[in-house]
């Protein structure tokens, strides 16, 4: 599916107003969120991308870089990094699959276990700082995931 088009006026094109960007709306609500959540990972000493990456490491523990990747809508480039620090704080390690070579597991340690329950509340705090119902909350996650579908089929 092609990129959305403007539609072409005869009038002189107005420049776009900030306050009518979605895209900005979107923008300066994740730098919020971040500030949010930044706050409440300081005390287990993570970013909000390593936090993540555990999120998905506590769903299911023993995954490959790949399936990480995937579900975190990101490049082996920029994930190998973040495994690199949470192995060095010892929350993770990085093991070769044995029946192919190519792929590298990456599970929790003991460690890593352990703070899954001081990481536990958090979605709660964040919940209570956006101050919606919960509800609502479904209702936005659904959108925005439709959303990010679209973008991703017309990228």
């Amino acid at each position: 599916m092609a990129a959305a088009k403007t539609p072409r006026s005869n009038s002189t094109p107005t420049p776009p107003r900030l306050d009518g960007l979605l895209c900005f709306t979107l923008y300066s609500t994740m730098l919020g969120l971040n500030k949010v959540y930044r706050g409440l990972l300081k005390s287990l000493d993570l970013t909000y991308p390593q936090y993540l990456v555990m999120v998905v490491l506590w769903e299911r523990d023993g995954v490959n870089v790949s399936e990480i990747c995937d579900r975190l809508f990101l490049e082996t480039t920029t994930l190998t990094p973040l495994l690199k620090r949470l192995e060095v704080q010892g929350l993770v390690a990085r093991t070769r699959s044995k029946s192919d070579e190519r792929q590298v597991i990456v599970t929790l340690t003991p460690a890593g276990r352990v703070l899954a329950a001081k990481a536990a509340d958090i979605p709660a705090c964040v919940g209570q700082a956006m101050a919606i119902d919960d509800r609502k909350m479904l209702e936005l996650r659904a959108d925005l995931e439709t959303m990010r579908a679209s973008l991703n089929r017309a990228a």
